[in-house]
């Protein structure tokens, strides 16, 4: 079985080469410099090592102004230029007029219609589903992309029997502020999970949000921390996979990149790609509504 792991981080771009603004050069980041030997900025955007490749997204597809996640988020995952579709940017959540749009074209169904196996491997506490079972649906496009497919929501139970993970990686949140009894695990760990339970599936599908809100400015005492957490993860798993597996990491657009100001940038999004069809996708995706058939294809 080939195996794709997506691993979709909401709001981390390519920005200046800034030791002071730039966590990825303030704090350093070993993906990056152990993969490709140097961090990515405005004035060194590709990067390869024949064995993986980094890349910038355009994320502003056509439409002037800042890119936003509602809009970003449907184009990466249903293939389409949802920003030009509705005439902006919008966000945090997608536009109304868009929801039939991924109902009908989110690819978690696409590989659903074709009878192969998906997962969405994130995990959520009990407060999210009181909220969705109220009725209320301002939900990001992953999460509504699985209600809307018949996709099943893992718990915090599925954590404890190591068939999820939890948005920040080692579960230290939930542990600590949230007082689930849950073990705080090191990154690689979760690696390894993810790694397991994609060899279970054809493609598997991983949020990570705390990026995003670091970059508006919220919980940024966790900063280097969460940056530490996310870069043990990402090398792990980029050093770690399977010989039959393709790792894809994307964003919708900027933010996380420049933590001079609290709001999304011009800058192009994050795309990096590893493993079997690495060289692949990193020719075909030069925008967000590329990233979606560029996986596809794989499976025709």
């Amino acid at each position: 079985m080939h195996s794709t792991i997506m691993i979709f981080i909401d709001g981390v771009g390519i920005g200046k080469k800034d030791h002071e603004f730039n966590p990825f050069f303030k704090f350093g980041f070993k993906t990056f410099t152990e993969n490709f030997g140097s961090i990515p900025h405005l004035d060194n955007q590709r990067l390869s090592n024949g064995y993986g490749n980094l890349f910038p997204v355009d994320a502003r597809m056509g439409i002037p102004d800042i890119p936003l996640s509602g809009t970003g988020q449907t184009s990466i995952f249903c293939g389409v230029n949802a920003q030009k579709i509705i005439g902006k940017h919008f966000g945090p959540y997608p536009y109304s007029t868009l929801v039939p749009i991924i109902k009908e074209k989110n690819i978690l169904r696409e590989f659903k219609s074709r009878r192969m196996k998906v997962s969405f491997v994130n995990a959520y506490p009990k407060v999210f589903f009181d909220y969705v079972n109220s009725g209320r649906r301002r939900l990001s496009v992953t999460t509504l992309s699985c209600l809307l497919t018949g996709i099943r929501l893992n718990k915090i139970a599925d954590l404890h029997k190591g068939r999820a993970l939890s948005a920040e990686i080692d579960n230290r949140r939930l542990a600590e502020r949230m007082n689930y009894k849950l073990p705080v695990i090191k990154p690689e760990t979760a690696a390894n999970r993810l790694i397991r339970i994609a060899g279970k599936h054809h493609f598997t599908l991983f949020e990570i949000f705390h990026t995003d809100h670091l970059g508006h400015g919220r919980n940024t005492d966790w900063l280097e921390y969460t940056a530490g957490v996310l870069d043990g993860f990402l090398l792990h798993l980029s050093k770690n996979l399977k010989r039959d597996m393709t790792l894809i990491v994307c964003s919708d657009h900027g933010n996380y990149e420049d933590m001079s100001i609290k709001m999304h940038t011009l800058n192009p999004a994050l795309g990096m790609t590893f493993g079997k069809n690495a060289s692949i996708l990193a020719k075909k995706i030069k925008k967000l509504s590329d990233i979606k058939p560029a996986i596809m294809e794989m499976y025709d």
